[in-house]
């Protein structure tokens, strides 16, 4: 198999101007226009962004490349991740794409790609458009008369706000929720604060004032610190935080409590177990996602299935086995009755179906279980493989040995850098965090 030079568990991303450069925009952009070319009708592709300053850059070298190669371009402008997927479909265009580096800063940027159905394509077809990125384009450019046209299009926010409505019960409405929501700087800084008013809930905005350079900046899911703040400021009875790209979601508590996307999960697969709306009676998960959720689902006869890290393993799971709901801990939620990939806004909704129908506080409803400790520790390494040493690999036995079946250890290369995370997750957390520390402490002299 072909390892595969641009793309990484999630599109292409990197420093910009630095792998995403306005070079390789173009190539993608002829690349991507290429593969997705069927037939003789006009091709269109959609493109959405986020409020990174190096969008601009990147969007007008896309449309440079698509229009080049033939296709039309639809400028959706800032939009969140899960809006372009939901677009590529219903305005049944030949490729959906997203320049976003989701929650990273704004230093980095990336370019996602959507195929016709709006779901993230499959490493064969994206191995397919790497070798077409390297090949020369010169004999595909499209004829002088058959060039592609671009133009920006409107009314695009009132149909994704239309779409995540729908995604609640008609009579359900926000009314006497004071909801705190905190956008990131980032895509859905104009939707989402506009469709939870809608809904008819007394809507507090942050991170809503991008300037193209403080994305992520000390807000949003990755830094939920201001929004807990602002919670207990405003006395609300929920607080959302949503990435720059908005495909993940954290919550916080009437209290300034952070819910993560493990209790997330938990909520929605209780609620639908109880309304009959889950597909199978389990849901998917991986390998990060709490011990704690596998045993309190499994108690009320749903089984947890774990796959790797990465939300794209998470849907074909989904897919492959029929299962309609999925996550990670780090928010990424997938509802495939709705979407075709993580939708923070939609999986808030769900929980806030949940408050509204219960009427009872949002710390009560999002603890449906008591997590097990996790200690997680990161080690840097120069080269090599540390994880197929000797003495790791009895390190790691030993923890296990120790644990005797009341905990777990999972130990990874990480897909982005070079750092192995050790992870250790047990009742006992003294014993956890000395099992970890102990491969931690081996795999230090190793990679020293």
């Amino acid at each position: 198999m072909m390892s595969r030079k641009y793309f990484g568990t999630d599109g292409i991303r990197g420093r910009a101007n630095g792998l995403i450069t306005p070079e390789l925009a173009l190539k993608v952009g002829q690349a991507a226009g290429r593969a997705f070319q069927r037939g003789e009708h006009r091709h269109r592709v959609v493109i959405g962004k986020d409020t990174r300053l190096s969008g601009y850059m990147i969007e007008y070298a896309l449309v440079a490349g698509f229009t080049s190669v033939g296709m039309d371009v639809l400028l959706l402008g800032p939009m969140p991740t899960p809006a372009v997927a939901m677009l590529t479909k219903s305005m049944r265009a030949d490729l959906g794409v997203m320049i976003s580096a989701s929650h990273n800063q704004f230093e980095d940027n990336g370019i996602k790609l959507f195929s016709p159905e709006g779901f993230k394509l499959s490493d064969e077809v994206e191995r397919q458009i790497e070798q077409l990125i390297e090949a020369p384009i010169e004999r595909h450019l499209a004829r002088s008369g058959s060039l592609g046209r671009a133009r920006r299009i409107d009314g695009v926010h009132d149909r994704y706000i239309e779409f995540a409505k729908r995604t609640l019960p008609r009579e359900l409405s926000l009314d006497g929720l004071r909801v705190v929501i905190d956008c990131a700087n980032g895509a859905a800084y104009k939707v989402v604060p506009e469709a939870l008013w809608e809904l008819g809930a007394d809507v507090v905005s942050i991170g809503v004032e991008p300037d193209g350079f403080n994305i992520n900046k000390e807000c949003g899911s990755t830094s939920p610190e201001a929004l807990c703040r602002k919670v207990r400021e405003m006395r609300a009875d929920i607080g959302i935080a949503l990435d720059g790209d908005a495909d993940r979601v954290i919550l916080v508590d009437e209290r300034g409590h952070v819910v993560d996307g493990d209790q997330v999960l938990a909520v929605i697969a209780t609620s639908w177990k109880e309304d009959g709306r889950l597909a199978k009676p389990g849901i998917v998960a991986t390998v990060m996602s709490n011990l704690g959720l596998e045993r309190c689902l499994k108690g009320q006869g749903i089984d947890v299935l774990r796959t790797p890290v990465g939300d794209r393993y998470v849907l074909e799971k989904m897919l492959t086995d029929g299962y309609n709901l999925g996550g990670e801990q780090s928010g990424h939620i997938i509802l495939s009755d709705y979407t075709t990939t993580g939708d923070g806004f939609v999986a808030a909704l769900q929980v806030l179906a949940v408050v509204q129908k219960h009427r009872r506080p949002v710390s009560e409803v999002c603890h449906v279980f008591d997590p097990l400790p996790q200690i997680l520790k990161n080690v840097r390494y120069r080269d090599g493989k540390p994880l197929d040493h000797s003495e790791v690999r009895s390190a790691i036995s030993d923890g296990e040995r120790r644990l005797n079946g009341h905990g777990r250890l999972l130990i990874r290369s990480s897909g982005t850098e070079p750092v192995i995370r050790v992870m250790g997750e047990g009742e006992d957390r003294v014993l956890v965090e000395e099992v970890v520390d102990s491969i931690v402490s081996v795999l230090g002299q190793i990679a020293a």
